[in-house]
């Protein structure tokens, strides 16, 4: 029998510091929530707005695989390795921490926010040497399907982790269906509805709702209107 727990888009932690509002899915900062620390290997899922201009100064990580998902507007990152981008909504950007790396993320613009998916994940393996990759997903590729883009090292062309885990992203038109197959024993999922309304294994959800599953080998999924999601298979024991 599967097991479950369902995470409501009302019951996050919230933090609104005026240029930075952010809704953290797991404990975080100032919101501490013993029953909530993690899904697996999955430690961080913050949705973040980013007020036209300002940003996050530099600031250290280590040991960690820090993924980010622009939803709308334009991320400006530097850091430590020499890399200064910009990300955007479609792009997928992963960094590995590793031994050690600085970095810095701000609002390209100054006349609009900025939204992202800020993603932590448990390395499976401390001390490497930190790297970084950036990818653009051309929407109509995830129209009615689950789009990987995010896997483990040697898998793939997508962007990489160190963690045997694979993030899909989907746009799905109403009365879709789709089944995921998790992809190695001993993973769970957690989906995270960025917009609209699905049903993962019975359980309806809705905006910024997160329902995670494990100790079940897929997942039924239904699209209850138009709607976004994002899927992150993780190793539940690491």
């Amino acid at each position: 029998m599967a097991r479950t727990v369902l995470h409501l888009a009302n019951t996050r932690g919230h933090a609104n510091h005026g240029w930075l509002n952010s809704y953290h899915t797991f404990s975080f900062a100032g919101y501490n929530n013993p029953s909530r620390v993690h899904f697996g290997a999955l430690r961080v899922l913050n949705d973040d707005t980013v007020a036209g201009g300002m940003g996050f100064g530099k600031h250290p990580h280590d040991n960690m695989e820090i993924i980010s998902i622009p939803l709308s507007g334009d991320l400006e990152h530097q850091d430590s390795m020499g890399n200064k981008t910009v990300i955007r909504q479609h792009d997928v950007q992963v960094m590995s921490a590793g031994t050690g790396v600085a970095h810095s993320e701000k609002n390209h613009n100054a006349n609009q926010e900025v939204k992202f998916l800020q993603i932590w994940v448990f390395p499976n393996e401390r001390g490497i040497k930190p790297n970084y990759g950036q990818q653009t997903f051309a929407p109509e590729a995830r129209h009615n399907q689950l789009l990987q883009v995010v896997s483990p090292v040697g898998d793939g062309d997508n962007p990489h982790i160190h963690q045997d885990a694979w993030f899909h992203l989907g746009n799905l038109d109403q009365g879709f269906k789709a089944e995921y197959a998790v992809k190695k024993a001993g993973n769970g999922v957690y989906a995270f509805v960025l917009e609209g309304d699905v049903t993962i294994n019975g359980q309806a959800l809705h905006r910024r709702d997160g329902f995670g599953i494990w100790e079940t080998d897929k997942l039924e999924i239904s699209a209850d209107s138009n709607a976004e999601l994002l899927l992150m298979e993780v190793p539940m024991e690491f």
